[in-house]
């Protein structure tokens, strides 16, 4: 079993991750490169859709609504949170971009489809610091569970160099609420600079599955259960934006307490 999809180094598509190519039920993803006045058209039925403007400057036109000129990151190391769109199931954007873009698409089931299209400004995404010492991340909640959505939870977290993230190490993949919550996910990681690597392990108690990889800039780890820490060596810092997706739309996670000691 491989967790990792490579990405592409060129061309407009980089990386793709829908239910059936993982074997899972809920989570979708993929990563698009769009240069000047390129275009994508957005829009799964019975799913909704987190449209991130990770880089670059686009526009997003949703029946007769329309957000011009958002985004304008020029890096996603930036310490600047992202603009991004909540797109319902029944509705189809067509994203613009006005020069080099990228463009993250994070999808999930959505039975109603009674919420509307909208911006999600910039200044709504909470910014905060997890952890101490080489265990520091920056974290921008995108699409929390505080605000609307059916299903879905979208994250991005900056690692820097030489420090471990998702750490100590933690899962989500048992519905036993309030104590932990059962939830899918995709890590999109970006490497600065990009010819640079980081490794992560998906693990599992019993060891059933226990798979580390070398992640390089562009791929996506799959996380269909297990514990699943990220470390970036010397030289290299790491992005990595979180789609989260499961039959309740709650983040609550377990610490394997084999290494829950370094909390206290």
């Amino acid at each position: 079993m491989t967790l990792i999809v490579k990405g592409r180094r060129e061309g407009r598509d980089i990386v793709a991750v829908t239910p059936a190519s993982a074997g899972w039920r809920y989570v979708g993803f993929s990563a698009h490169r769009l240069a000047r006045d390129e275009s994508i058209v957005v829009g799964v039925p019975g799913r909704e859709v987190c449209i991130v403007a990770l880089t670059g400057t686009v526009s997003v036109t949703v029946g007769d609504r329309a957000w011009s000129r958002i985004g304008g990151r020029r890096s996603v190391f930036d310490h600047v949170s992202p603009h991004a769109v909540y797109l319902p199931p029944a509705a189809r954007a067509e994203v613009v971009a006005h020069d080099a873009a990228e463009v993250a698409l994070c999808s999930a089931p959505a039975a109603h489809g009674d919420l509307p299209a909208r911006l999600i400004e910039p200044s709504a995404m909470k910014r905060s610091v997890r952890g101490s010492g080489t265990n520091t991340r920056y974290v921008c909640d995108i699409l929390p569970q505080q605000e609307p959505a059916e299903s879905l939870l979208v994250v991005e977290v900056l690692t820097p160099a030489a420090h471990s993230s998702s750490y100590p190490p933690h899962k989500h993949d048992r519905d036993l609420l309030p104590h932990e919550s059962l939830l899918e996910e995709t890590y999109y990681h970006r490497i600065d600079p990009p010819q640079g690597f980081g490794f992560q392990r998906v693990y599992t108690d019993d060891r059933t599955l226990d798979e580390a990889m070398t992640i390089e800039d562009h791929d996506v780890v799959m996380v269909p259960r297990g514990y699943h820490p990220v470390v970036m060596p010397h030289g290299y810092g790491g992005y990595y934006l979180n789609t989260m997706a499961g039959p309740t739309r709650q983040w609550h996670f377990h610490n394997d307490p084999a290494h829950e000691w370094m909390l206290k």
